[in-house]
């Protein structure tokens, strides 16, 4: 079971908008163009939503990253806002690799799909038909990663940006 960190009980208003995923440098781009606030970019088959806040926070040498997002799983029954991590996601998907390997193997497909810049909306059937025992809903964990993958482009263009936390993922797929 993922253990749930930085929640925070709180109202938000969020503007809804749509990003489609792409590659890196154009997602990136589109996420600087954003204005600064609150925003819903993906709705989750249970009511819950990926939610980001322009600027995220992240400081440089005393001073914020001005094009920084933070990314959260909003629950609008409670008002949560979950600032859900990489580590809580790769701790997550470690989990269901080893409850199944046969769906495993499919869910960390489906995180490469978006990986490479694919809208996880367009094989959301796929994402929907995985069942684990354990930890978060597949469809939060990718849709999630879509955003925090974005935040990374944007953080380090001129160096790996998101494949410095895809080595994660790249690891557990050479495992099976």
């Amino acid at each position: 079971m993922v253990t749930i960190k930085n929640k925070y009980n709180h109202s938000i208003d969020l503007k809804k908008i749509h990003i489609r995923n792409m590659e890196r440098k154009a997602f990136a781009q589109a996420i600087i163009d954003i204005e600064y606030r609150g925003y819903e970019v993906e709705q989750l088959g249970d009511g819950r939503k990926i939610a980001i806040t322009k600027p995220g926070g992240k400081k440089a040498y005393g001073l914020p990253y001005k094009e920084d997002i933070m990314v959260f799983i909003f629950d609008p029954s409670d008002n949560s806002l979950w600032q859900i991590s990489h580590d809580q996601i790769i701790e997550d998907v470690r989990a269901k690799v080893a409850e199944d390997k046969v769906q495993g193997k499919q869910l960390l497909a489906l995180f490469e799909r978006t990986y490479n810049g694919e809208e996880p909306e367009e094989f959301i059937d796929d994402i929907r038909s995985l069942s684990f025992q354990s930890g978060e809903m597949p469809e939060a964990l990718i849709k999630a990663y879509k955003w925090i993958w974005g935040q990374e482009d944007v953080n380090y263009p001129t160096k790996e940006g998101r494949a410095l936390s895809w080595k994660s993922f790249q690891e557990m797929i050479a495992s099976l």
